[in-house]
């Protein structure tokens, strides 16, 4: 018995061509073209979306290029461009990858900076991490790791029947993991699990008749909030602990640097607690109203379950080799972490292992294995073959490399400082909660087109000054810029983890955006309202 029938349920296609889910969930694209759409109202508000970026993009660039600002020639036009590529990226008149591209080129022609310096980030670890994690990715779908992971989540007691349980219990585990060991690797660790209870309830659905033979398991609002809980949670967790996530190991230093106060990891955990509480508890909410899953209960999972996993019977050589990958992977990203936990992170020891144990190297050496460890040695056949390989989205992997591009480009020709500066200029902002307010809403402004990292850096150096202009003690609106560089949620350049789960094909870039704007002013809200009060709580500055 299933309840809350499901928007692509249609009675009247009993012959129409059975989905292959795991075919499906496998070749998940982060873009289709217009050939590709259908004719329904979601596909006809995308044509539209896309016509009109087709001519909103290079009129909204040119506009602001010849506009008389009183600014530098090279930071208004690399706010032209960057405008001219949100658009791109919003209205997807092309491929997502395909306009950071054109941005790159643009600001390279137009003489913003020399090729070498634009290009330079390309080559930062988190492109690494990312192709690792995509290749381990595609090897625990390819050979069923996932799918036996997500069967033993939905078959523990009372979680498998309900999907919003599911969805919260998977954030809650997020959080936790991400606390400790960074948002992306956290996200590149449990997405193909994430991929395979998505795979699990598809199927579920498929078989129980909730939605149509033909239906498209990556336009499921199921699949949208279990990814984006994912996605969300990662970066909610992360504000737990100083080592959670970069923005909180940068806005330490800098807070510690100008003003003087050490902020031990205690005092860290007991400021943060009550906000990550709170926060993960809203976002909950919002990813289950704004994306209500098409079913809340299917009834017959733990018999479904019960089958499926007899059915896949012992672990398979190429899986058990799949699993040595994963876990020498999240051995090395937690090696920094736990060293960071033990001697502090401003230890020499730290420093060592951190730079020597890169995120990036490790995933990257974790996914080599996947082609040395053999399923047979008498075929010589490996784990992973480059054609598996070849299949992960290298798209988001430029994607996101062209977010790092323009979070350099903001930081090195002064346009942050500049946006930063002239707005507390203009607003004439004085007082604690004025200042603060200004740090959150320019920390997740810059965080939703560059990284979080950068927002960080970038951000919280422009109000500690401002605030001791102001008379201020600047440590409430430092910390509060550093807590919310960590709510870019609304693009997939905003954070590597918004980029990962992009990246499955799970996530339309509408229920992104949707989803992340209302996420940034609740965030931004709860920030605003506690981290005055948390700060002195946990006897920071007393």
């Amino acid at each position: 018995m299933v309840s809350d029938a499901a928007s692509q349920a249609s009675p009247d296609a009993p012959d129409a061509p059975r989905t292959d889910v795991d075919k499906a969930l496998l070749g998940g694209s982060t873009y289709r073209s217009l050939t590709e759409l259908g004719a329904g109202a979601e596909e006809k508000f995308e044509k539209g979306r896309r016509l009109v970026g087709w001519f909103l993009a290079p009129l909204v660039s040119i506009v602001f290029y010849f506009l008389p600002f009183d600014m530098a020639r090279d930071q208004q036009t690399l706010a032209a461009v960057l405008l001219g590529v949100v658009v791109l990226w919003i209205c997807e008149p092309i491929p997502i990858p395909v306009g950071g591209l054109i941005g790159v080129g643009a600001v390279v022609i137009l003489g913003v900076a020399p090729s070498d310096d634009v290009l330079a980030p390309f080559g930062s670890s988190t492109v690494f991490t990312f192709i690792g994690a995509f290749i381990l990715a595609q090897a625990m779908l390819k050979h069923g790791v996932a799918q036996r992971v997500a069967y033993f989540v939905l078959g523990l007691p009372g979680v498998g029947k309900s999907t919003v349980r599911t969805i919260v219990a998977f954030g809650a585990i997020t959080c936790l993991l991400s606390a400790f060991i960074s948002n992306t690797a956290t996200v590149a660790m449990l997405m193909p699990t994430a991929m395979g209870i998505l795979a699990v309830i598809a199927k579920l659905m498929q078989d129980q008749g909730t939605v149509r033979p033909d239906f498209d398991p990556l336009r499921l609002r199921v699949g949208a909030a279990l990814m984006l809980m994912l996605a969300y949670g990662a970066s909610v967790g992360g504000l737990l602990t100083p080592v959670g996530s970069p923005p909180n190991l940068i806005g330490r230093g800098l807070i510690e640097e100008a003003t003087g106060e050490r902020i031990s990891f205690g005092q860290w955990m007991v400021m943060a607690l009550p906000i990550c509480a709170i926060m993960f508890a809203v976002l909950a909410v919002v990813l289950i109203l704004v994306n209500k899953p098409e079913i809340r209960r299917i009834e017959g999972v733990e018999e479904y379950i019960r089958e499926r996993r007899a059915e896949q019977g012992p672990m398979s050589r190429a899986e058990k080799n799949t699993v040595i990958a994963f876990l020498v992977t999240v051995t090395l990203w937690l090696i920094p972490a736990a060293v960071g936990l033990i001697s502090g992170t401003d230890s020499s020891a730290y420093a060592t292992v951190s730079d020597r144990l890169d995120e990036g190297v490790s995933a990257v050496i974790g996914a080599s294995l996947l082609f040395i460890l053999p399923i047979s040695w008498k075929r010589q056949e490996p784990t992973l073959t480059w054609k598996d390989a070849a299949k992960i989205d290298w798209g988001t992997i430029l994607l996101f490399g062209t977010g790092i591009i323009f979070g350099a480009l903001l930081s090195s020709t002064g346009l942050a400082e500049t946006i930063g500066n002239g707005a507390s200029d203009t607003l004439g902002i004085s007082s604690t909660f004025a200042i603060t307010a200004f740090a959150v809403l320019l920390a997740i402004l810059i965080s939703e087109t560059t990284s979080n990292t950068a927002s960080a850096a970038v951000v919280v150096p422009i109000i500690i000054p401002l605030a001791v202009a102001a008379g201020i003690d600047p440590l409430v609106p430092a910390m509060a810029a550093t807590f919310a560089a960590s709510m870019g949620f609304m693009l997939p350049v905003s954070t590597p983890q918004n980029a990962i789960v992009y990246g499955t094909g799970a996530v339309p870039m509408t229920r992104m955006i949707r989803s992340g704007v209302t996420f940034d002013v609740i965030g931004a809200i709860v920030i605003m309202s506690l981290i005055g009060v948390m700060v002195a709580a946990a006897g920071i500055g007393s």
